[in-house]
């Protein structure tokens, strides 16, 4: 009988673990020069951090057998976040923390029943600050994360925008029941359920218009001044975008503001983003945040504390999009190093060992070969390595 993982589990090859190893630590390097400080949050939490104070369904989270309610984290977030007001609440504000690692899911598998999807993330958190300062220096740093990653036009990235004080804005002539119904039509981008609700035509045509208030800031801002007047959360979103914009053309990202755009994960009172790119067949979000205040506030901060904003990457599908993660590494092949029957290992090894000062990976053909030509063979089937054949 053969053995395979668990639905949802992933067994990485070494070159897949090797690109996430890559991209961790060139992603680390950039948050250390921005003066993030590593943390690492439990991969098991209690279910009482992990749903977030309700923002997160406990249906997404893959629960443990223990006599305390326990889970996996599906994100990171809410652990730092809970480390940030309990461990570092004597820490000076603004607190700039960092971690990478993985997370768990579950969902509906396609035939039938729930599997667990584990994924590998990495994102940073910033405490304290509550101005819209705290937004521009992340999606600034998101920018510096993406120019390491090696992201290519042809993938067209772009960026996402949203706030909840847009769709707060659009929801405010409705109450109750219907007004969380519209909310979710809009998310879910439903013009039926929309055309189906029991509301005057030119209320149907006001919200129909917002699922196409989509584009350019300026335009949508625009769009939405007509429709709700001038809002200062307007000013704050152009101040924002217009400082975002020399960078995110330096990395080829398009911005793209939205206001019916809400996550998943109802973490977020305030800026939301994704930034997604164009994958083999589907779009791909790679990075996803936003500020979450309230978070903080029930992790136990002050009033004049509680606040915090961050976001995640996610590794893998960052890793499947990359073809080629440095160019400059891949000329370089690894090396072979064989030896004849009229040598021997130690003379190989002494060899093998010039490589490593080189800082080049070397391995070694353990046994003697007959010949360079069988060495060349070994070489070959080995991936291709550079042969250094050793044969006094």
């Amino acid at each position: 009988m053969a053995l395979q993982p668990a639905a949802g589990a992933k067994d990485l090859n070494p070159r897949q673990v090797e690109t996430n190893r890559q991209l961790t630590e060139r992603l680390a390097s950039v948050y250390r020069l921005w003066g993030y400080d590593e943390v690492s949050p439990p991969r098991v939490e209690r279910l009482a951090t992990l749903m977030a104070g309700g923002a997160i369904d406990s249906s997404d989270i893959v629960r443990l057998v223990a006599d305390d309610p326990l889970g996996l984290r599906p994100e990171m977030t809410a652990s730092i976040a809970r480390a940030a007001c309990t461990r570092f609440a004597d820490r000076r504000r603004p607190l700039r923390l960092w971690a990478s690692g993985t997370v768990f899911r579950t969902r509906s598998a396609d035939e039938g029943g729930q599997c667990i999807e584990e994924n590998l993330q990495s994102g940073v958190e910033l405490f304290g600050v509550s101005g819209s300062e705290a937004e521009m220096e992340l999606l600034s740093l998101l920018m510096a994360s993406v120019q390491t990653l090696g992201l290519q036009a042809s993938q067209k990235p772009r960026l996402l925008l949203g706030h909840t004080a847009l769709m707060d804005l659009v929801l405010r002539p409705f109450s109750g029941a219907l007004r969380d119904q519209i909310r979710t039509a809009l998310i879910d981008f439903d013009r039926l359920a929309i055309e189906s609700f029991d509301l005057a035509d030119a209320e149907k045509t006001r919200l129909l218009s917002l699922l196409d208030c989509r584009g350019t800031p300026d335009q949508v801002l625009t769009q939405l001044g007509s429709l709700c007047g001038e809002q200062p959360v307007f000013d704050e979103l152009r101040r924002l975008c217009a400082h975002l914009a020399s960078a995110a053309q330096a990395q080829a990202v398009t911005i793209q503001l939205d206001p019916t755009f809400q996550p998943h994960f109802e973490l977020y009172t305030g800026l939301v983003f994704q930034l997604v790119c164009d994958g083999r067949s589907s779009p791909v979000v790679i990075a996803r945040g936003g500020r979450y205040d309230d978070l903080v506030r029930r992790c136990g901060a002050t009033d004049d504390r509680a606040f915090g904003a961050g976001f995640s990457l996610a590794i893998d599908p960052i890793r499947e999009l990359i073809s080629d993660l440095d160019a400059a590494e891949q000329e370089q092949s690894d090396v072979l190093v064989a030896f004849s029957t009229a040598s021997n290992l130690e003379s190989a090894m002494e060899r093998q060992r010039g490589w490593h000062e080189q800082g080049r990976t070397a391995v070694m053909a353990l046994e003697p070969l007959a010949s360079k030509q069988e060495a060349e063979q070994l070489a070959k089937a080995q991936g291709g390595l550079q042969l250094d054949w050793v044969d006094p």
